[in-house]
Formats: C-alpha cells, sequence, structure tokens
C-alpha cells in the first residue's frame, strides 16, 4: 500500500502560480519517527515560504526503493530524500564511521562524531551534485534473538539480518551468516526463517512488532547511525533566496528536534519491547569483551581501507 503524507496547499486554486513542489522519497513507515519529523519539516518548509514550496512525503518506499534514493535525488528523478548515511559506505567509509562498532555508543558521542563527519559528508555529497539538510540518529542499536546470548560464540551460525556493509561484516567475524533485509521486510524475514537475529535500534523493533518473533533483546548500545535529507544541488539553487533560506532553517529546527525525538524514542521503545513480553536485559561482561574484540578487528580495518578524508574524521573525533 502506498503511504503518502500530503501537503495539498499547492494543488487549491490559491496557491500561487509560482509554487514550486517537490515529491519526495522516505524509506519508513509513517509511525516512524524519523518520517513524523521529516513531515514536520515539510510542514515547516510549507508555512515559512507561504506555499511557495509544498513538499509531499512518500513513505515507506512507497515511490523509491530505499537502495535507490541517492541516485534518484541525484539524477532529479525527485528533489529531495532520505536515507540511510551507512549504505554509502561502499563510495567512501567516510559515509560509514557511524556504524562501526562501539566508536561511538552513545548521543553525546554521535554528535561529537557527526560534527566531525559532516564537513566531509558535505563535500562528498557535493561532489555528486548533492546537498544534505539535515541528519538525525537512530536510538542505539540493540541484540534481538530468541533467547538470551551471553557470549559471541552464541551467534555462531545464526542467520543474521544485516542492513549496510558494516553489519555484514559484524555478523561475519561472529560467526553468524548475514542476510541483506530492509526494515519494512523484517517480519517476513523471521517468519520465513530468512534471519534468525538481528541488531536494530528498539524503534525499528517495535515497529516491526519484533515480539512475534523473537523472545530477547539487549540493549548493547553497539552504534548510533543516522539518517540523512539530501536536495539536489541544481534544484535547490533555483529556489528564492527567501525560500533557500526558510528550507535551511526548518532543516536546522528538524535536526535539533530529530536528536531530541531519537533519545526520547530510545527509553519508551524499550520501555514497549518489554511491555509486549520482549525480555530485556544487560549484556553480560564475557558479551561486551567479545563486541569490543569485533569492534577492535573492524576499526582496524576500516583504518586500513579508508580514504584521508575519512581518516580525518576519526582523527577529529578522537581528539
Amino acid at each position: 500500500m502506498k503511504h503518502v503524507i500530503a501537503f495539498t496547499a499547492a494543488l487549491t486554486c490559491a496557491a500561487p502560480a509560482y509554487a514550486d513542489a517537490w515529491d519526495m522519497p522516505t524509506p519508513y513507515g509513517d509511525s516512524t519517527f524519523h518520517t513524523q519529523n521529516i513531515a514536520q519539516f515539510a510542514d515547516d518548509v510549507r508555512e515559512a515560504t507561504n506555499g511557495d514550496l509544498n513538499i509531499t512525503l512518500h513513505t515507506a518506499g512507497s515511490l523509491i526503493p530505499h537502495a535507490e534514493i541517492k541516485n534518484a535525488v541525484r539524477s532529479r528523478q525527485v528533489p529531495a530524500g532520505e536515507f540511510f548515511l551507512s549504505r554509502l559506505s561502499n563510495e567512501d567509509l567516510a559515509y560509514g564511521i557511524d556504524s562501526q562498532p562501539l566508536v561511538a555508543t552513545s548521543y553525546d558521542e554521535a554528535k561529537k562524531l557527526w560534527d566531525a563527519q559532516k564537513p566531509v559528508v558535505t563535500e562528498l555529497l557535493a561532489e555528486q551534485g548533492l546537498v544534505p539538510l539535515f541528519s538525525v540518529p537512530w536510538p542505539a542499536q540493540g541484540l534481538y534473538t530468541n533467547g538470551e546470548i551471553a557470549t559471541v560464540a552464541d551467534l555462531n551460525g545464526l542467520r543474521f539480518r544485516a542492513y549496510n556493509a558494516a553489519l555484514e561484516e559484524f555478523a561475519t567475524l561472529a560467526g553468524a551468516a548475514p542476510v541483506q533485509v530492509e526494515a519494512s521486510n523484517i517480519p517476513q524475514a523471521f517468519s520465513t526463517g530468512q534471519v534468525q537475529a538481528m541488531i536494530t535500534s528498539p524503534s525499528t523493533g517495535v515497529n516491526s512488532t519484533a515480539w512475534d518473533f523473537v523472545t530477547h533483546y539487549s540493549p548493547i548500545n553497539a552504534w548510533v547511525p543516522k539518517n540523512i535529507v539530501v536536495v539536489n544541488q541544481r534544484v535547490f539553487d533555483k529556489l528564492s533566496d527567501d525560500t533557500k533560506a526558510a528550507v535551511l532553517a526548518a532543516a536546522a529546527t528538524a535536526e535539533t528536534r530529530g536528536w531530541e525525538m531519537s533519545a526520547a524514542e530510545a527509553d519508551a521503545k524499550t520501555a514497549e519491547l518489554a511491555a509486549n513480553g520482549i525480555t530485556v536485559y544487560e549484556p553480560s561482561a564475557a558479551l561486551v569483551e567479545g563486541l569490543q574484540g569485533i569492534g577492535t578487528k573492524m576499526l582496524d580495518n576500516w583504518k586500513g581501507n579508508a580514504s584521508d578524508a575519512a581518516l580525518s574524521i576519526l582523527t577529529t573525533y578522537q581528539q
């Protein structure tokens, strides 16, 4: 089903003839806080521009699949879109530093990392004719399984849901078998046995009703990955100066609001998992030690393959 959050002021007779209308694809459903934040951003832009710029959201991958959103914006198939930032790690590892295990595991650390990452990501996207508007993190990633995981060895042989290259590497190092599955397909993947375990946020766990297919959740706080909203540079440049300013102001507000929504979401959704029968347990010392070992190996591998720009992010962050 096509889920659309539409702002229809531009369709009325009262709308000015010069009004711009943007179709904007997002990967996640209407109940996801990222989507709700972007809907408010679109509303803020419409209001600030008196209807001169109207943004129609096409959510849950209904217009363009997640994997194709960035290139769709780049080719001006759509003016703007949202995607998971570390999906671009195959282009440059600078995009995926926030998905490296145990590099940044709290919101304060994630914000410091984004401050170091943003200038590099902005420059890389500019080379493709894209302008980042704002970036918002998911809650820290936790571990979903059937039964408690006491050590990393307990993951051996499990079919493990992956959503980017870093998680594929993580699963492999843990002895699991990575399987690429989009968030919208998680329930089906578990019900058919395609996957048996996953690392994702409590938000995604609740949105996919994880209690229907797993019994345990551990807030291992493995990493704090981000989504990013971008606009095509040529489309943006055609806006009036006043409209550009309104878009950038609404984007700054959306970034601040989104980080606050994410933090509130982390506690609320973890509690909701427990309320629906999932056993929430703190990771054992042995599990943490094993995860740290994997994180160290992955960061060493990352450093060995990272561009100078990507390495500069880590250097700045660790100072």
